[in-house]
């Protein structure tokens, strides 16, 4: 995945675009900031299924994608890099 990003939800209803490091069922893995200041959180399913969760310096934080369309995300990624140009 080259520098895919989404955006997720902060505290105080603020939307950030963050880069995507690994995206898998289990959990999404992102990173904030760049440099030797970024920060790398894991963001995982929550109870219901209907988002993803984690937290960053004590601050919450939220993609509001169900696992389903993480899912469906993940097959169209991996389909779409095995198709020859």
């Amino acid at each position: 995945m080259a520098d895919a990003k989404i955006k997720v939800q902060v505290e105080g209803n603020q939307v950030l675009e963050v880069v995507v490091s690994d995206k898998r069922l289990d959990g999404i893995w992102i990173v904030l900031g760049e440099g030797v200041h970024n920060v790398k959180c894991k963001l995982t399913p929550t109870r219901n299924s209907l988002a993803y969760a984690g937290s960053i310096m004590g601050r919450e934080i939220i993609y509001k994608r169900s696992v389903e369309e993480v899912k469906a995300d993940i097959a169209r990624e991996e389909h779409e890099s095995y198709q020859f140009r």
